[in-house]
């Protein structure tokens, strides 16, 4: 595989040690722009409209508008992946931004022509059967967490906090409530059993693979609700999960140093990952999307 690997940029394929975007642009300038990762399994996009609905959601929030359909996204991204001879599992991350403006200025006209890039890169196997430890610390990001925004500077901050701390991730409290991890979204299984995740509105990034697990856990009968988890239930719970869709899912076996149920991945989760592997074997034979 090439050590200068093929990219997309403004409408050219070309070599990433070619890509270059101005000064004044406003993703540079301002963080005003949004971005997706979409996994993808021996070449066959995981949840793609899925993904794509998110993208409309997002760039809608913030008020930027582009001429691409789903299908040329998909022909974009499918394209792309065999130009990287990438025919295992794989990411494709795509980031638009406002584009580039004349002058530095908070306020942006409408005519602006968007900044679109992608580029593609192998996915790595997901490896957590021992599970993995975390830490709580305040929710310090803005107010519309919904937005998949390129502006995470507080979520870096925040997952640089858990892994100075020895840790893999940071539950967010806002308000006396967990909402998601610093990069993923948040799980529990409470004390009577129940899968339990955040509602989805402002203060949490709608996750398309946490919509999936909900969908798993209704085919397969396991109990479930979308409600907000106080911070006293998150530390009573049985089983502590995060997940995106290129960590999967991954169970939480300690928090704040404070061992997780039994301190080991927990059998509702060893379900969970069952499901999910059986799900991402039928997007290889192409029998989902």
């Amino acid at each position: 595989m090439s050590d200068d690997p093929i990219v997309f940029l403004n409408g050219d394929y070309l070599p990433i040690s070619q890509a270059q975007v101005s000064v004044l642009d406003r993703g540079f300038m301002f963080g005003d722009g949004v971005y997706e990762v979409i996994p993808a399994y021996t070449g066959k996009l995981f949840r793609i409209e899925e993904h794509l609905k998110r993208l409309d959601n997002s760039l809608s929030g913030i008020r930027i508008t582009t001429a691409y359909s789903h299908q040329q996204w998909i022909e974009l991204f499918t394209t792309l992946l065999a130009k990287r001879g990438l025919t295992g599992d794989s990411a494709v991350y795509l980031q638009i931004t406002r584009g580039v403006q004349a002058k530095r200025d908070h306020s942006f006209p409408d005519d602006l022509t968007p900044t679109i890039f992608a580029m593609a890169s192998p996915l790595a196997p997901t490896t957590v059967s021992d599970g993995v430890d975390a830490i709580t610390l305040d929710d310090i990001r803005w107010a519309y967490c919904h937005i998949k925004a390129i502006t995470l500077l507080p979520n870096a901050l925040l997952r640089q906090q858990a892994v100075d701390r020895g840790c893999n991730e940071a539950i967010l409290i806002k308000d006396g409530y967990a909402t998601e991890g610093a990069a993923s979204n948040l799980f529990i299984v409470d004390k009577e059993g129940t899968l339990l995740t955040p509602p989805k509105d402002h203060t949490v990034l709608p996750g398309v693979t946490r919509d999936l697990i909900l969908e798993l856990a209704a085919i397969h009968q396991l109990p479930y609700r979308e409600a907000q988890i106080s911070e006293q239930t998150l530390f009573e719970a049985k089983e502590v999960w995060v997940t995106s869709s290129t960590k999967e899912i991954v169970p939480i076996v300690t928090l704040n140093q404070h061992t997780v149920g039994s301190g080991v991945p927990g059998p509702i989760w060893q379900k969970m990952i069952a499901f999910f592997a059986d799900y991402k074997e039928q997007i290889r034979r192409g029998e989902v999307q």
